[in-house]
């Protein structure tokens, strides 16, 4: 239960929990939190502490303009390259040009990211798809770092207050004479089996990405997509939902649940090839082993079907192993405990499901198409990223889109609507403890797997029209016994992995090209009538296309 609900002084009817509602604590989250947290109060609510976000498991580091011989210029051009055709270039402009001064900030607060031992100097890394060395790290835990020294800063902060095992259930939505407004969020708590109303003044969703609806990830388990399915459910617009990024290198081992082997150990030498030891990217790209997400998994994923193996080779050995040591002691320690030594021996790799490019479709100041919504974070669709994310480029929007966020938070909370009355509160009905559990697993297991086999790296329109029929389906079956069923942590995320699967292959389908991380075997060259983003929206139950607007999102 909430410690603390309070009245606002300016409302005459309602209780709020605070001025922000944040539901995320990741990077984007207490970003947001720690900014707005000088103009009131903020309630920050998540499935677990700082170490269950997929920002903490980030290794290789945030992008910026940091050296001289660096440019906004190049920052932008390798962005825009990477995005192929769907980045919007002012959002690319104002996050690369608000880099800087987000890691100055990160800097005064306490992040130590790595410097060279001669200097002052930062130790900058280079990853795919980069021309410059231009990623800032803190040894090969660059995310932990970050969370760690935040979440401290939060945590010191009295007008900030941290409520973990908190999972959002669905929106609070009223109806204004000014159109609807969200007022906040129903949330399970996890240890009271309770479902709680939490109101705030405005509601901000950082609540990350999607990667458990697939087979294969490098996500923690977290990530269910939980706010991607709430927005949709309230209205909002969706956008981008078929451009789903896949790692090339996850640790491929019985052991290593979802261990990802990061691309700056590419950015520093390292090699793909075959299991027999050829080299095989040149024939794909250029660049070889430093080509960009998309072309380096579709190409290992052509590799391992035509060959039938069951994983491809990341080759350090050539590198010095004093310096892997010192560059990249935990990845060095982590392979070591499952028996794998980089400096003596390749490591085997399989493409895993990392990041969602698509999502909550927002404008330059974090503002969905729902009023008093916000959407920060990789559960965003900005139009940073376009097509395809650029390496090390998710940190830093969630840095900026935190920051930018905050700023307007603070001025919706002045003008928003009042509230009418109270929210009813979360009515259970005729529910009841399942005594088949079995039921939520298995059906888990088919979505994921469904996707991994139809809507993966590699599509084809068959693939899809099938999915599509399983995930409807799927979709009845869970609506029957979500009803039925007292909520439960499992059922939540079934659910929610149930709608960002249908969301993923609606986008899908629509788009009639191959781009960027969206390649069809029928329809496999870009056209430049496709160049604009999928924007989607729920209408009652079907999901139907919504204008592709451009600008600020007007709210009342």
């Amino acid at each position: 239960m909430l410690r603390h609900m309070k009245r606002h002084p300016h409302e005459s009817r309602g209780t709020y929990a605070a001025d922000f509602l944040v539901i995320g604590g990741g990077l984007a989250g207490l970003t947001f939190a720690l900014h707005a947290g000088t103009s009131g109060s903020v309630l920050v609510l998540a499935k677990g502490d700082e170490s269950a976000s997929a920002s903490d498991k980030a290794q290789g580091g945030i992008a910026s303009v940091m050296d001289e011989e660096d440019s906004f210029e190049l920052h932008e051009r390798d962005t825009l390259r990477a995005g192929a055709g769907l980045c919007h270039p002012d959002i690319v402009r104002l996050c690369i040009q608000s880099g800087p001064a987000r890691i100055r900030e990160l800097i005064a607060w306490g992040v130590p990211f790595s410097r060279q031992r001669a200097g002052r100097r930062f130790d900058l890394g280079r990853e795919g798809g980069h021309s410059q060395r231009r990623i800032l790290h803190a040894g090969d835990i660059t995310g932990h770092e970050i969370m760690r020294t935040l979440a401290r800063r939060a945590g010191a902060t009295p007008s900030i207050r941290q409520e973990p095992h908190k999972l959002a259930v669905n929106l609070i939505l009223e109806d204004t004479p000014a159109g609807r407004v969200c007022r906040g969020v129903y949330a399970l708590d996890r240890k009271s089996g309770r479902v709680e109303t939490i109101l705030g003044r405005c509601t901000v969703l950082a609540t990350g990405g999607a990667g458990k609806v697939y087979l294969y990830t490098s996500n923690p388990d977290v990530a269910s997509g939980d706010g991607m399915a709430m927005a949709c459910r309230a209205g909002a617009e969706m956008a981008n939902l078929e451009f789903v990024q896949f790692h090339p290198t996850c640790l491929y081992h019985p052991k290593a649940k979802s261990f990802l082997l990061s691309e700056a150990l590419r950015g520093e030498g390292g090699v793909l090839r075959r299991l027999d030891g050829s080299e095989f990217l040149e024939r794909y790209d250029r660049r070889g082993s430093l080509a960009t997400r998309d072309v380096v998994a579709r190409a290992i994923d052509f590799e391992l079907k035509k060959s039938g193996d069951d994983c491809v080779l990341l080759d350090m050995t050539a590198l010095d192993g004093r310096f892997l040591a010192r560059r990249f002691p935990n990845l060095l320690r982590r392979c070591l405990e499952f028996g794998l030594d980089m400096r003596r021996q390749p490591l085997p790799v399989v493409p895993a499901a990392h990041y969602f490019c698509g999502g909550v479709r927002t404008d330059r100041r974090g503002r969905t198409t729902v009023p008093g919504l916000y959407a920060i974070g990789e559960v965003a669709c900005t139009g940073f990223h376009g097509a395809n994310r650029l390496a090390s480029n998710s940190l830093l929007e969630a840095l900026v889109f935190g920051h930018l966020a905050a700023q307007d938070a603070r001025e919706w909370i002045r003008s928003a609507p009042p509230l009418r009355r109270p929210p009813r509160a979360w009515d259970t009905g005729q529910a009841s403890d399942s005594d088949e559990s079995v039921v939520v697993s298995h059906t888990w297991d088919e979505i994921r797997r469904c996707m991994w086999n139809f809507v993966g790296i590699v599509r084809s329109d068959r693939r899809l029209e099938r999915a599509a029929r399983r995930i409807a389906m799927v979709q009845e079956e869970i609506r029957e016994y979500y009803w039925k069923t007292l909520l439960t942590p499992d059922l939540l995320e079934l659910r929610n992995l149930a709608m960002v699967a249908e969301l993923v292959i609606a986008c899908a389908r629509v788009r009639r090209e191959s781009r960027g991380l969206h390649y069809n075997l029928d329809c496999p060259r870009p056209r430049a009538s496709e160049r604009h983003d999928t924007v989607i929206a729920r209408r009652g139950r079907r999901l139907s296309r919504a204008p592709n607007r451009a600008g600020a999102f007007t709210w009342p």
